[in-house]
């Protein structure tokens, strides 16, 4: 499956430790940034591909998991820890949920909101995928 764990630079002190994000961690222009927070944990997120925006998932603070499918295979993918990044690329199918208590999931994304990138519907998914 085309993801991949990313290791975020971090500066460690005995003041509280420092992650860094810099264009040489991520392997994309960053053009939007957001932050998903105060989640229900009985609540699920994603649900869609994207055609070609790339994403980078962290969990800033709590943990969530994230499911993905490429239509033929499933993983799932616990994040949990500031400097660890799930590079999310094209055309994967992402759902999170398994949000705990407090959890905030920060999204460096590869382009701004664009509706018609997005595929909403999973048969849709396969379909565009050629499954």
């Amino acid at each position: 499956m085309n993801i991949t764990i990313i290791s975020i630079p971090k500066v460690e002190d005995y003041r509280g430790n420092l992650a860094i994000i810099e264009k040489e961690v991520v392997p994309f222009e960053i053009k939007r940034v957001y932050y998903l927070f105060d989640i229900p944990s009985t609540a699920h997120r994603g649900g869609h591909s994207h055609i070609d925006q790339l994403e980078l998932l962290v969990a800033l603070s709590g943990s969530f998991e994230v499911v993905l499918k490429d239509g033929i295979t499933e993983q799932t993918v616990t994040l949990n820890k500031p400097d660890k990044g799930l590079l999310i690329n094209k055309n994967i199918w992402r759902e999170l949920g398994n949000f705990s208590s407090g959890s905030v999931c920060l999204v460096l994304a590869s382009d701004v909101f664009k509706e018609e990138d997005y595929i909403r519907d999973y048969d849709s998914f396969l379909n565009y995928v050629n499954l």
